[in-house]
């Protein structure tokens, strides 16, 4: 995989939503109360695969599952152990399996694009009842480690799963599904924040995460009719 094409191939808002993410988030932290290394190269990593995997480009993937190993340890810190599970235990197997399934569906062959898919009525019946079922499994199972905030860790168990599915099955519904795990975030953030100011620039991070899954979302319909288009 050629990095540097991969780059090259964004074009100048993906760049210009890129490059402003990581001055934000990285501001925020330089600026902040306590400066944590692993945290700024988490969320650098964090908004970098956001953007690729905007593009539909493998390499978003790839990062995801360094990403996912990062954020597992800083959510330990603050015994958000539903954070660190579901990205050790979740988010990081299925972006695993999801790097193999882009890379065996591209749009076109020798094209980093992957070929996005709509949902069959058998995969949203599954993904209903997975959800329900992993959301209920683990409920319990953070409520025995005494996680903070049981409750919107609990929800962000589910978005997280929503999320992670869709995108492995490439639907562009993955975006919204991210977005509404990164409001989640950004509220259990806000309740970390009120006992330790040094959190604050992860507000940051994740309110930078939601736009770039807006945009993402954008960026699949988009990517998704022209492909049906052109199969037409």
């Amino acid at each position: 995989m050629n990095i540097l094409k991969c780059f090259k191939e964004l074009s100048k808002f993906e760049l210009s939503l890129w490059i402003t993410s990581l001055i934000v988030v990285t501001a925020s932290f330089l600026f902040g109360t306590n400066f944590n290394i692993l945290t700024l190269i988490a969320s650098i990593i964090g908004v970098t695969a956001l953007i690729f995997i905007a593009k539909g480009n493998v390499l978003g993937q790839i990062l995801t599952v360094v990403f996912s190993v990062l954020y597992a340890l800083i959510s330990l810190k603050f015994r958000y152990f539903g954070e660190a599970i579901t990205y050790m235990g979740m988010t990081m197997p299925i972006a695993i399996m999801s790097v193999i399934s882009w890379i065996k569906h591209p749009y076109e062959n020798g094209k980093s694009e992957v070929k996005v898919e709509r949902l069959s009525k058998k995969k949203i019946i599954l993904m209903i009842i997975l959800t329900i079922s992993i959301t209920w499994l683990f409920y319990y199972i953070l409520k025995f480690f005494h996680t903070n905030n049981l409750t919107f860790s609990t929800i962000s168990i589910a978005t997280s799963f929503l999320a992670s599915y869709l995108m492995l099955n490439r639907s562009p519904m993955y975006a919204l599904a991210y977005a509404c795990n990164d409001i989640i975030l950004i509220i259990l953030w806000i309740l970390a924040t009120f006992e330790n100011s040094s959190y604050l620039p992860m507000i940051v991070n994740f309110s930078m995460f939601l736009i770039n899954d807006i945009y993402g979302f954008y960026s699949w319909l988009k990517m998704m009719k022209r492909q049906e288009k052109s199969i037409k």
